[in-house]
């Protein structure tokens, strides 16, 4: 099970995403409970990949991350990739719980307010998630190793 963990966090995030945009999708047809069931959901998905995630990389892999191998143009766009991607988780948890905080609270106007910035954050942070791991597991080439002595 604990391989498999990074298929199960991209899975997470591709759900995430999905239902972020089905959110997206309720409140623009003026589907306020659709849309508050929708986020929840996506906070649950987001939320249960981040203790997965936490679980995966202080438990189980223990500091030592799968590395990109690829060179040039394609190891500094994935490093640009992977650095929006975290940078943004980081600043994302605090946007999106206040965000929640506000909806909880029936604060409108605030709540719009953040939102317009907290959601293309989110579904930033959830697809870029998927795209990392498809990267990373699926599309990294094999370590270039010497073979002169």
């Amino acid at each position: 099970m604990n391989l498999h963990l990074p298929a199960v966090n991209a899975t997470l995030n591709g759900v995430a995403t999905l239902l972020l945009l089905s959110g997206l999708g309720a409140i623009k047809s003026g589907d306020r409970v659709g849309h508050a069931r929708f986020m929840r959901l996506a906070f649950a998905a987001s939320a249960t990949f981040l203790g997965c995630y936490l679980y995966y990389h202080l438990a189980v892999a223990r500091g030592s991350p799968t590395r990109f191998h690829g060179t040039g143009v394609a190891r500094v766009a994935y490093l640009a990739l992977l650095g929006s991607h975290t940078v943004l988780a980081v600043v994302n948890l605090p946007m999106v719980l206040r965000t929640i905080w506000l909806a909880h609270k029936e604060r409108w106007d605030s709540h719009k307010r953040l939102a317009r910035w907290t959601f293309p954050v989110w579904l930033y942070v959830s697809f870029t998630g998927v795209v990392v791991y498809v990267v990373l597991y699926h599309l990294n080439p094999e370590p270039v190793v010497s073979s002169t002595p």
